[in-house]
């Protein structure tokens, strides 16, 4: 399957960073990959997305220094996760954070 859109999300509990994957796929579906390892399937890209702000998720390449600061991290410290394969990236989907408040 091939996706026309792929954007990082995160939230931030305690002094843990947690990731999700957005994708949209050419079909116009999207598809978030979470924490768990589970590929949550959404009929629109707006569905996902409002699905990750109800959760408290926060796109990441939207955030500024200031908005990162107010979570608990500097864009200097922290990016996506990365991996070959998603169950390797399932591993890498919660990340401690330094110790900024």
């Amino acid at each position: 399957m091939s996706h026309v859109i792929e954007q990082w999300w995160i939230a931030v509990l305690g002094h843990t960073a947690v990731w999700a994957r957005l994708r949209v796929l050419d079909s116009g579906v999207a598809q978030v990959f979470d924490c768990d390892g589970r590929t949550l399937p959404y009929d629109s890209e707006d569905s996902a997305r409002n699905a990750l702000l109800d959760a408290e998720f926060r796109a990441f390449d939207g955030l500024d220094e200031e908005d990162a600061l107010a979570m608990g991290f500097s864009l200097d410290e922290i990016s996506p996760p990365r991996a070959d394969d998603d169950e390797t990236l399932r591993e890498a989907m919660i990340q401690p954070l330094g110790g900024h408040a």
